[in-house]
């Protein structure tokens, strides 16, 4: 027979595996939300550069809607992003009494909206953190700048790999987006303008 002493021996052992266990069990658990809190991040990072490029396109179209007689201008404004335009142009158009011409208005409006596009109006440490990750901007439209169908599209660097759905070679084999651009992410936003109205 089995003395008392023994028995409780054998119990003790018995409770050190359950904890063993429970400890195995609640660390997997633990993983699983940190993998899942990990997703949720890129996820909602995805959807608000989504957003943020999505706002700046129909921005910019607003801009070349309300200032019509410089289509030409926008058009002629090459890939947008990472400081192409450079210097800001001269003059500001914030003097009321000498107003700028259609032209420097565009020019100016392009500078200020590719501020916005690489973030330039948040800064940590002298860099811009509120813009896009490496963005291209590409205004398109009737050669002439008359009456048409404009469009932005803007691309931005994801956080994941994905097919590249190369609905059009803005930012394409510039080298930001990965080889063969699965790291392009995509927003084209179409409107029709007519100076004329």
């Amino acid at each position: 027979m089995m003395d008392a002493r023994h028995l409780l021996n054998r119990q003790s052992g018995i409770s050190l595996i359950e904890v063993l266990v429970t400890t195995v069990v609640f660390s997997v658990g633990l993983l699983g939300v940190t993998g899942l809190s990990a997703l949720s991040q890129r996820a909602s990072l995805e959807a608000i550069q989504r957003s943020v490029a999505s706002e700046l396109a129909y921005a910019l179209l607003e801009d070349m809607r309300g200032n019509s007689d410089a289509l030409l201008d926008f058009l002629a404004a090459g890939d947008l992003g990472r400081g192409s335009i450079g210097a800001e142009p001269a003059p500001t158009c914030e003097d009321p009494v000498a107003p700028c011409t259609a032209q420097e208005l565009a020019l100016h409006g392009l500078w200020e909206w590719e501020q916005s596009l690489d973030g330039a109006l948040e800064t940590a440490g002298g860099v811009a953190t509120g813009g896009l990750l490496a963005p291209t901007a590409c205004i398109a439209g009737p050669a002439a700048g008359g009456a048409g169908v404009y469009s932005v599209s803007i691309v931005w660097r994801g956080t994941s790999e994905l097919t590249d759905a190369a609905l059009n070679n803005c930012g394409a084999g510039t080298g930001l987006y990965g080889a063969g651009n699965t790291f392009r992410r995509m927003v084209v936003i179409q409107t029709y303008i007519d100076p004329a109205v």
